[in-house]
């Protein structure tokens, strides 16, 4: 069980990859972890060193991927955090290589845009996304203001998500799984991550915490990627990911830590 997980990379914290590998890897499944920036912090911290990575180096390492016979291996292929629109593009033409090479890979796409109303990427990105990831995707993991800006459809009940999501699924991904819904049907102090898939709606529902630390999207999307490289079903993957993150934010909201809990505190 391998996944190639292509995300960003922190010193401090947890966001990217550096949310997304230990908790695949205690899940028993192999990580192949490309970095798309290498940064001290994530950016809610007053100072930020570091860098987004050079295209010329992201698409080295993901050449050597390939002549490692990792896309063969790979069960599951996770994007997240693209850096800049060249990173874009050779992420994207990685993606297309290696879903020609091995038709049986899952492409889980972490549309990692904004939230809160704000798209935080550079420009360029969203277009890439838009014309080249999705189409490619086999599954897509927006939040819901990322599910809005990508399809053009206010999700503000069960009927704007379906139809949101309907209008990315026509251009390829077999689901989209919602993330941090708050529908108008949701029950008060709780958030939804919902699975649409074949014009169906799956929810799971989970307590709002009062926290909110930076990274819970892309755990989320690494636990996804995990269950889905042990074979499970997309509605247990994602109930397990559901679980899975709940469980770490409980542990963040109970040791009162900034940065999300991926281990029990010992002792």
């Amino acid at each position: 069980m391998l996944v190639i997980s292509i995300q960003s990379q922190v010193v401090h914290g947890h966001v990217g990859n550096s949310a997304a590998v230990y908790p695949m890897q205690a899940e028993g499944v192999n990580v192949a972890a490309v970095p798309t920036t290498l940064l001290s912090n994530h950016p809610r911290y007053p100072t930020l060193r570091g860098r987004v990575l050079d295209a010329e180096l992201v698409a080295d390492l993901l050449v050597g991927v390939e002549e490692r016979g990792l896309i063969e291996r790979a069960g599951v292929l996770l994007t997240g955090y693209l850096g800049s629109a060249a990173n874009a593009e050779v992420i994207a033409d990685f993606v297309e290589r290696a879903l020609r090479r091995n038709p049986k890979l899952i492409y889980l796409c972490d549309p990692v845009i904004g939230d809160d109303g704000k798209v935080y990427v550079v420009d360029g990105i969203l277009d890439v996304i838009r014309k080249r990831l999705l189409p490619a995707a086999t599954f897509v993991a927006p939040n819901q203001f990322e599910l809005e800006l990508l399809s053009g459809i206010g999700v503000k009940d069960a009927a704007g998500l379906l139809a949101a999501s309907a209008a990315i699924a026509a251009q390829g991904p077999r689901g989209i799984i919602a993330t941090g819904c708050t529908l108008a049907d949701t029950q008060e102090g709780q958030v939804e991550t919902i699975l649409c898939q074949c014009e169906k709606l799956s929810r799971f529902a989970t307590a709002r915490l009062p926290i909110r630390p930076c990274g819970t999207g892309d755990l989320l999307s690494g636990l996804l990627a995990a269950g889905l490289a042990k074979g499970a079903t997309v509605e247990i993957a994602v109930r397990q990911a559901v679980d899975g993150v709940f469980a770490a934010l409980s542990r963040t909201h109970r040791t009162g830590s900034e940065e999300i809990c991926l281990v029990a505190p010992q002792g």
